[in-house]
């Protein structure tokens, strides 16, 4: 039995050697976060729409430095939440600020006219000039109902 335990043990060791003898050299970073969207209602060609709770809105960014390598935002919605009509008339935006929270660069994406229940963007790479903070934000019918940001920092 110790015998066999001995032997586990050492795979494992070597597995991790292998796992550390062939990583990247480069520094990698990520960051995974997601808000609640609030129930709201709004109006689409004179009918009222209600999104309910269950819903979030997540945003996933990775890179390294002021390299952002993938960007992307989204809303995932559960329950009954999933059931409705979800968004109309929808877009999602990505906003990079400076350390004082100040925004020097948007990416506006186009405002969808369908409804759907699981809106998403992805966004191109991105070489920031500074550090700061990286967000999405969702809008329908050209409100902003929620954000969702990281920190890009050193």
């Amino acid at each position: 039995m110790a015998t066999l335990f001995r032997c586990r043990l050492a795979i494992a060791a070597a597995a991790a050697c292998a796992l550390v003898l062939t990583s990247s050299p480069t520094a990698q970073a990520g960051a995974v976060g997601s808000t609640p969207v609030r129930t709201f209602e709004y109006s689409v060609g004179g009918m009222t729409m209600k999104v309910p709770t269950g819903c979030l809105f997540t945003h996933i960014i990775r890179g390294g430095g002021k390299k952002i390598t993938y960007q992307n935002a989204g809303v995932d919605c559960a329950f009954f939440a999933a059931l409705g009509s979800g968004f109309c008339n929808w877009r999602i935006d990505f906003t990079y600020g400076n350390t004082n929270n100040k925004v020097y660069r948007t990416s506006r994406g186009r405002t969808h006219p369908e409804c759907k229940i699981d809106p998403m963007r992805n966004n191109s790479p991105q070489t920031l000039p500074r550090y700061g903070k990286a967000c999405a934000h969702l809008y329908v019918t050209g409100v902003r109902r929620v954000s969702q940001c990281h920190h890009i920092t050193k």
